[in-house]
């Protein structure tokens, strides 16, 4: 549901910024949109990951376009990439958004199931085989997500606070922003990631949430009522009159602070020898992915200390 309040969110500002549809209508449009991507799973798994790898692609052409017109400085870049500041608690907020964004915790529940049984390794060759392209499949959507947050970061501070246009702290602001900095196609490539990161991520959203129903509960409801239950809290989140780039932020945050709950049970099977045989990860990876856990943690617990205690 967190997810789906981002998506819907961001494909109804995408549809608002494009062709002036209000925002609730907007949402209507973009949850009937994700229900016609969710369509293609009743023609198998392989047309609908194609169908949301083609909404990704769209994505990361859209902020490519963007970084050429923004033409970033690269030393700038490289150092505030390797060496993060924070500026008061918007910042921490900010930034454990980023985090929950690219990580997306239910995705790790979903990526596990489409692929534990598509091909089932006949002997510890096989096996070891089908996990080397495992990794390389995370690796590849890994670096897609960060990519495509690290490009709109950039491409905001060299087109907005490098231009001196400060002041722009919504997603409609950066929309007028574009147009103004750069041109009027630059805005509208803009739009069309929002809309096609909003169909793509909400259809995810809805699989997930099936895995961890089935997983945890052992309940499986129809995948149209369940993207109906899933929708609800975004159409509502815009029927009140929530400023939606709010919502956007602090459903990331929510994403962020579910990171432990997928990410910490993972490592403990993970390194279990009874449970994976030889394909258990050995130590130092062990090691190497509890102090990002743990660094996950302490950044959410900053944040809460900060809000509620700063």
């Amino acid at each position: 549901m967190a997810c789906d309040v981002a998506e819907v969110v961001g494909a109804a500002l995408g549809l608002n910024l494009l062709f002036g549809i209000p925002l609730f209508p907007a949402a209507l449009i973009a949850g009937a949109g994700a229900f016609a991507i969710l369509a293609l799973q009743q023609m198998g798994f392989r047309r609908l990951e194609a169908g949301i790898a083609v909404l990704a692609g769209v994505v990361l052409v859209c902020f490519g376009f963007e970084i050429f017109w923004a033409k970033p400085d690269a030393a700038d870049v490289g150092s505030h990439l390797f060496v993060p500041g924070f500026s008061g608690t918007e910042s921490i907020l900010l930034t454990t958004g980023i985090i929950g964004a690219t990580v997306m915790p239910h995705v790790v529940y979903l990526h596990s199931a489409l692929t534990q049984r598509r091909i089932v390794g006949r002997n510890m060759d096989e096996r070891r085989r089908i996990l080397r392209f495992e990794k390389i499949d995370v690796v590849i959507a890994m670096t897609i997500a960060g990519a495509v947050n690290l490009a709109m970061m950039v491409m905001a501070a060299a087109l907005f606070h490098v231009g001196g246009l400060t002041g722009i702290e919504t997603i409609e602001g950066a929309f007028q922003g574009l147009q103004s900095a750069v041109s009027d196609n630059a805005a509208t490539v803009f739009g069309i990631a929002l809309l096609a990161s909003g169909f793509a991520s909400s259809s995810v959203g809805t699989m997930a949430g099936q895995v961890v129903m089935q997983g945890f509960i052992r309940r499986r409801i129809p995948i149209f009522l369940r993207r109906a239950l899933t929708l609800a809290p975004a159409l509502i989140v815009l029927a009140i009159g929530i400023a939606p780039t709010d919502a956007l932020v602090i459903s990331q945050v929510v994403l962020s602070f579910g990171i432990p709950f997928a990410l910490i049970p993972l490592l403990l099977i993970a390194r279990k020898r009874e449970v994976m045989g030889p394909m258990v990860n050995p130590g130092w990876l062990s090691a190497i992915a509890f102090v990002l856990a743990g660094l996950i943690i302490a950044l959410n617990l900053f944040l809460l200390q900060q809000v509620f205690f700063g």
